[in-house]
Formats: structure tokens, C-alpha cells, sequence
């Protein structure tokens, strides 16, 4: 794995202050940005896919100067695609 991507993982977690177990969320939201994807979608409604975790994630991402995707469930795409 990139290093660049590790310490945007790092960024992540140390922000959201999310348990030890939810770390690989950490990395799910970094690829994802790091790879310029448009969605990440997800089920994972506690640890990726939140108005907080949105905001920080954005937050981050700005401080890195990469885009956010827009992180939403599976439902939420949907209605943006119609």
C-alpha cells in the first residue's frame, strides 16, 4: 500500500476517534479519496457513512488536497441517480 494512502488511513482515524476494530474503515475512506472515486457507498452507517465522519473526512481531504467522494448507503445512491 502507498504510503500517501497510510497516512491518509492515519488522518482518518486519529480525527474520527473510531474504535481500534473500525481502523480498516480508516483505510476504506483513503482509497476511495485517494483513488478519486465519485461514491463510496457503504452499509457501515456508525464508522463511514455519517454527517460527522463526512464532514471530517472533507475536512482532511482538504487539508491533503485531494476531492471527497460522495459517501452515501446504497439507498442515498440511488436517489441520486434517478
Amino acid at each position: 500500500m502507498l504510503p500517501e494512502i497510510q497516512e491518509l488511513a492515519e488522518a482518518y482515524f486519529n480525527a474520527l476517534a473510531i474504535p481500534e476494530k473500525a481502523r480498516p474503515d480508516s483505510y476504506h475512506l483513503a482509497l476511495a479519496a485517494w483513488h478519486s472515486m465519485d461514491y463510496l457507498v457503504s452499509w457501515n452507517c456508525t464508522h463511514i457513512v455519517s454527517g460527522r465522519v463526512r464532514m471530517k473526512v472533507e475536512e482532511i481531504n482538504t487539508q491533503f488536497g485531494i476531492r471527497t467522494a460522495i459517501i452515501c448507503t446504497p439507498e442515498e445512491l440511488m436517489e441520486v441517480s434517478l
